[in-house]
């Protein structure tokens, strides 16, 4: 019984680890994600994806991301689920934390800025 809750553990932290991956290191991601600035705060990445590339399953916290071209690409979720996007350069986007991996399904390089949020703020108290 001991060994059964052990091996339940063992492969909930393997599963929660794979579905967490940082997008720099996943697959895909070293190419296409490069970190411009990196502090308590923000993590901002400068993100290319040429057209049929795939980046792995990862995750991100809340984050704000900026598009810098117009784009086509698909998002697919941890339970298997697919979503198709299509957006237009110089449109701003909030997205809470989340899992997916993403491919660039149009026909051109998709450009974007992703600016991670590590914290909040809390509101000073008087």
């Amino acid at each position: 019984m001991h060994r059964l809750l052990l091996l339940a553990c063992f492969s909930w932290l393997a599963v929660s680890a794979s579905l967490s991956q940082d997008v720099v290191t996943v697959g895909g991601g070293p190419e296409t994600h490069k970190v411009i600035l990196d502090n308590a705060e923000v993590r901002v990445l400068d993100v290319h994806i040429p057209p049929g590339q795939k980046v792995a399953m990862h995750s991100h916290p809340a984050n704000v991301v900026y598009f810098v071209t117009d784009g086509k690409f698909k998002f697919t979720f941890p339970d298997g689920t697919s979503r198709m996007v299509e957006v237009k350069a110089g449109t701003a986007v909030w997205r809470d934390q989340g899992i997916h991996a993403v491919e660039n399904i149009g026909t051109t390089e998709f450009h974007f800025v992703q600016t991670e949020l590590k914290g909040q703020s809390k509101p000073e108290t008087k």
